[in-house]
């Protein structure tokens, strides 16, 4: 097959030279390397593969047979209902430290600057959703009974204790 340059009307000695080039080169089909089948790793019972990648491993069974991971699986329906009730206990606490802030605010400005005081009561209004966004992503791929803890976890430590104390309606 003739290139573009072979079909000009006139052609001079030293026209293939490559730093000549200014206009159109011919497009060249890309060239691949045949690509063997990636190699499967697998580990014998025993064996725990760590760092990236590792839930790509699979393991050898006694017989020989190699036995890949599974996709990642959904949560199941209780699961899901666990989470739904402590989104909305996450959602209740942050309702009462706003409720138990804003009624202290004026007690409590007594004690520390107006400016102090609002920065802490946002921090601590915002504590809560921050746990539980914080808890959901980072234990995506572990366990569920370890983001259950963590999560039942943050419930005992975010109490709204000003609610609690002093309640929404008088003292």
């Amino acid at each position: 097959m003739s290139t573009p340059r072979d079909d000009d009307a006139l052609s001079w000695d030293g026209d293939d030279d490559p730093t000549l080039e200014v206009g159109h080169r011919p497009a060249a089909e890309p060239v691949t390397a045949p690509t063997a089948a990636p190699e499967l790793a697998a580990l014998p019972d025993g064996f725990t593969a760590v760092g990236k990648g590792s839930a790509t491993v699979g393991h050898i069974d006694a017989d020989g047979t190699v036995t890949m991971p599974d996709a990642p699986t959904q949560m199941s329906n209780a699961m899901l209902v666990t989470l739904g009730i402590l989104a909305g206990a996450y959602l209740l606490f942050t309702i009462g430290w706003i409720i138990g802030g804003l009624r202290l605010q004026g007690t409590a400005e007594f004690l520390v600057s107006p400016v102090g005081y609002a920065a802490a009561l946002w921090l601590a209004v915002a504590a809560a959703p921050v746990w539980f966004l914080t808890v959901f992503v980072l234990t995506r791929a572990a366990k569920a009974w370890v983001r259950v803890l963590l999560l039942v976890g943050g419930l005992a430590l975010l109490v709204p204790w000003p609610f609690i104390l002093v309640g929404a309606v008088g003292r």
